[in-house]
């Protein structure tokens, strides 16, 4: 192949950044760009490109003609596709995403985490398809634009709808674009909007965030000067119109003959700002209640707090708690570690579902839970006692140097009253668990976690990741130290998007 060079190739799969991949002459070849009507390739597409840069085992090419479309192939249903860097797959068929994130997660797995043949389940997909997210991030330019940056950019879209966000999400992005273009867009000090809707409450918070450390904002414009203090000028308007705009939901579902609400559901309970790390609450609580609805009839209640991590999608999160719990496969008895606990999420889960099966067996039974982030893991305790759990231990610090601390494996320091680094004694000691929670962040478990944790020979791990990559390359440790993999099941958190969520079976041999 050549520079210039026209060719024709079949699309065998996506990455996660929206480009095309297949092959000419044994050489893969990596497809971006869209033409006519469509934003890009997709699977099943037979195509011509445009080689545009050749390396020694790849080529990256431009797409120039769709030659046969894909059976697979549909109508993007959001008018910005193409633009957006959100959704990557608006132009697949919602049973198409499913099979290929599958094939994508067993791929990673025999490449990168050495598996022959690796059990991988169908993906479990979503019921509901279209504003599914309980939380929204929205960018904030310099120009009252209030949105998600444009793909491969660092520029805001101003965008007014969104098929994944929710009605309340969106109401109160349309009130500080409205508050902006009000009171001066440029020196509102504000980059970021985050919207944490809980659907089974109806609470709603609002969390602000300057526009970075230098004081710029992300479309390169000068704000503000570095270092100063990060405060919203006439906070008190803008709270009161965030207020009413998620009231108006109310107004909207009362005309609604089919809702099931309740009257005045909708409720804005707190608006906090974030700064330099530390959260400010400007008005209401400093957390938010949510309900989730199990698949054995009851429920489980979490407090969200402004910097505390929750899956996104209350629906599917459900489908991968329960897929969860099977696997750890708890009889009573049993101590658990649950790693990157987060506010308590799922070990909570395991022990509601063991609680309801058998209530000796729960009464027996601990979750031992490791979380950096100080506010998750006061929401933890407090999401312990909610749902009237006595059984369980939530410990902030990292769990790569608080799990080997526990276990003896390495000295555990502090920082004295003078700002000394001295020694300082486990909150807990550990010699052996039954089962062990990983539930890392995308750049997946530190090593020296994954050490302490097969130390602790747990009989069972079970591995919640949201990069199927980082998920391959730390099964391939687990099993060179002790550990089999048994299966996988990969949950569409995402719909529409290149991301899933997987939940991994590993069983000490």
């Amino acid at each position: 192949m050549e520079k210039g060079q026209l060719t024709d190739i079949i699309i065998e799969d996506m990455l996660d950044d929206g480009r095309a991949f297949g092959r000419c002459e044994g050489i893969a070849v990596f497809v971006s760009g869209g033409c006519g009507d469509c934003a890009g390739a997709v699977p099943g597409d037979t195509v011509r490109v445009e080689i545009c840069k050749q390396k020694k085992n790849s080529a990256e090419a431009a797409l120039r003609e769709i030659a046969s479309p894909s059976p697979d192939r549909i109508k993007a249903a959001c008018p910005h596709f193409g633009e957006c860097g959100g959704c990557t797959l608006q132009e697949l068929s919602y049973d198409a995403q499913l099979r290929l994130k599958r094939e994508q997660v067993k791929s990673k797995l025999e490449r990168l985490g050495g598996l022959s043949d690796p059990k991988v389940n169908d993906a479990i997909g979503a019921g509901t398809l279209k504003y599914y997210r309980n939380k929204a991030v929205f960018a904030v330019g310099p120009h009252g634009e209030v949105g998600f940056m444009k793909g491969k950019s660092h520029f805001v879209m101003d965008i007014e709808d969104c098929m994944l966000q929710s009605d309340a999400a969106m109401v109160s992005a349309d009130a500080l674009r409205t508050f902006l273009r009000g009171h001066g867009a440029g020196n509102c000090g504000i980059g970021q909007m985050t919207v944490r809707t809980a659907f089974g409450t109806g609470e709603v918070m609002v969390v602000f965030e300057e526009a970075d450390s230098s004081g710029r904002h992300k479309n390169g414009k000068d704000k503000k000067k570095a270092g100063k203090k990060f405060e919203i000028a006439d906070a008190d308007v803008l709270i009161e119109m965030l207020d009413d705009a998620v009231a108006s939901l109310n107004y909207i579902a009362d005309d609604e003959d089919s809702t099931d609400l309740p009257e005045d559901f909708w409720s804005l309970e707190s608006v906090a700002l974030i700064n330099k790390g530390k959260c400010h609450i400007l008005a209401g609580k400093p957390t938010i209640t949510d309900e989730f609805a199990k698949a054995d009839g009851g429920t489980v209640r979490y407090e969200i707090s402004p910097q505390s991590f929750m899956q996104v999608n209350p629906e599917q999160m459900a489908k991968l708690y329960d897929r969860t719990s099977e696997y750890a496969d708890l009889k009573g008895g049993e101590k658990v570690l649950d790693l990157y606990c987060g506010a308590g999420t799922i070990g909570i889960w395991l022990l509601d579902e063991l609680r309801r099966r058998d209530e000796e067996a729960f009464a027996r039974t601990n979750v031992i839970g490791i979380e950096s982030v100080k506010p998750a893991v006061l929401d933890a305790n407090r999401n312990s006692v909610i749902n009237n759990m006595v059984n369980t231990r939530y410990i902030a610090g990292k769990a790569e140097e608080e799990l080997p601390g526990m276990m003896g494996l390495t000295k555990l320091y502090k920082w004295n009253e003078v700002n000394e680094r001295v020694e300082r004694e486990p909150e807990i000691t550990i010699e052996k668990v039954d089962v062990a929670i990983l539930d890392p962040p995308r750049s997946g478990c530190d090593e020296a976690l994954l050490d302490a944790a097969v130390t602790a020979s747990p009989d069972r791990i079970v591995y919640v990741s949201c990069d199927p990559a980082t998920l391959a390359r730390d099964i391939k440790y687990l099993t060179t130290h002790g550990y089999e993999f048994i299966e996988c099941t990969p949950v569409d958190q995402f719909p529409w998007t290149s991301h899933c969520e997987v939940t991994a079976l590993l069983k000490r041999l």
